[in-house]
């Protein structure tokens, strides 16, 4: 079978909104036919990738016993993340990135088979595990590069925050699924079963891939080659950028500081109890929040101040973060609402989280030549996947020496602190309007 032909050109601006909408904008699935398969294949597969996810965190956790181990799974990630996602964009400009998201595709799906295989063999290897994940990191850096710069070249701009936010709801729905699903087949079957469906879903994803038309690079000047120099490219465009650099470090004090997710397998076996079911709901919970941040998410295609809403959600994002923390030291054990209440808090640092990320990912793709998508999408992995992943570690060594409740009520109010001081000193970003956009 043929690929599909190569597009004849960019999209058109395509008409700017007539009404007001309230619920999700789906312009971009109806219209857009490339975008469309490129959706559906990724949400089916985001399910499988958040099963695998959780469940590597609660094989680590059932081997060691320690919120450590856990939180460096993070590290093992973060490694090649840093290390080939800013080299990974820089393959996305040089080359067809319909063809480079294909082959990453395929190395992730080679992959999730190898995790499954270990569990079936039941090596119960830490190390090993470690590994694995590691190399998926690396196969991620490039993969979702390719990915990210593609939808601005299929999409009209006047519906990229529409495509965004159905892109985020997606991942809010997969984090919603797949934690549950990965307490539920963990629960029942053991970890062979939530990996296996991973493998499974994820052929999905390289339906959608294939699907694509063909996106030879576009090259205004520089180097066209993958490497050091052509990385550096993209560094220096990024200097010269500061409200773009301001999506960056908005997102660092979030996931640096105030990701939660590595304290639910401690959670779960202890202070609240329920094992792999709670680890479920604790990450279904702040997906959740994402989800109906998504579904509401039509008014924000009129949002002007785009700065000011990133600034005041990733407030928003640590000071829920750090009620969740204290409910977990305030709240004695045992209590049937102290599960509740945490569940609350942690959809409403969910739906702060999407809506920051539509915002964010809209002024990148607007203020970036298509030339240079690649490279700055890869400074955004490392940022947007390599964040939590430091994250991780800090907040799961932190809980290590002060226990769980009180880590995270320090780092969300760190988170706070340091967002809030980032805007006092960037006060351009805080005012950046989306009518008249000032990268």
């Amino acid at each position: 079978m043929s690929p599909p032909p190569a597009r004849s050109g960019p999209p058109s601006p395509g008409p700017a909104p007539t009404r007001r909408r309230f619920l999700v904008d789906t312009t971009p699935l109806r219209e857009v036919p490339a975008f469309r398969r490129l959706w559906v294949g990724q949400s089916l597969a985001a399910i499988g990738t958040q099963l695998t996810v959780v469940t590597v965190g609660l094989q680590v956790y059932s081997l060691t016993s320690s919120t450590f181990a856990v939180g460096l799974v993070g590290i093992f990630a973060l490694v090649p993340l840093v290390g080939l996602g800013l080299y990974g964009g820089s393959l996305v400009d040089a080359h067809d990135r319909r063809r480079v998201a294909l082959f990453a595709s395929v190395g992730l799906w080679v992959l999730s088979i190898a995790i499954a295989a270990q569990a079936w063999a039941h090596l119960d290897s830490v190390g090993l595990l470690y590994g694995l994940v590691a190399l998926q990191s690396a196969a991620f850096a490039i993969n979702n590069p390719a990915r990210s710069a593609i939808v601005p070249g299929i999409v009209p701009r006047a519906v990229l925050p529409a495509a965004n936010a159905l892109s985020g709801m997606t991942n809010a729905i997969a984090l919603t699924i797949g934690p549950l699903l990965a307490g539920l087949l963990v629960g029942a079957w053991g970890f062979q079963a939530a990996y296996t469906v991973d493998a499974v879903t994820f052929v999905a994803a390289l339906a959608g891939v294939y699907g694509l038309p063909a996106m030879p690079p576009e090259v205004l000047g520089g180097s066209q080659r993958p490497g050091l120099r052509s990385v550096l490219e993209g560094i220096r465009f990024l200097g010269t950028r500061p409200n773009i650099r301001m999506t960056f470090l908005a997102d660092l004090c979030a996931m640096v500081f105030a990701m939660p997710r590595v304290l639910y397998p401690a959670l779960g076996a202890a202070e609240l109890g329920g094992g792999a079911r709670t680890v479920g709901i604790l990450g279904a919970g702040f997906a959740l929040g994402s989800v109906l941040a998504g579904l509401f998410s039509g008014p924000l295609g009129s949002v002007r101040r785009q700065g000011a809403v990133v600034i005041g959600c990733v407030a928003v994002y640590g000071v829920s973060v750090a009620a969740f923390g204290a409910v977990l030291v305030l709240v004695p054990q045992g209590v049937s609402a102290k599960l509740v209440l945490c569940v609350l808090l942690l959809a409403v640092s969910g739906a702060a989280d999407a809506v920051s990320s539509i915002f964010r990912g809209t002024i990148l793709q607007v203020a970036t030549p298509d030339a240079l998508r690649g490279r700055l999408q890869g400074v955004f992995i490392v940022v947007v996947a390599g964040g939590p992943r430091l994250g991780d570690l800090v907040l799961g060594s932190t809980a290590s020496g002060i226990g769980e409740g009180f880590a995270a009520l320090a780092g969300g109010t760190a988170c706070v602190v340091a967002v809030l001081s980032l805007a006092r000193w960037q006060r351009r970003f805080v005012h950046y309007d989306a009518r008249d956009p000032q990268p």
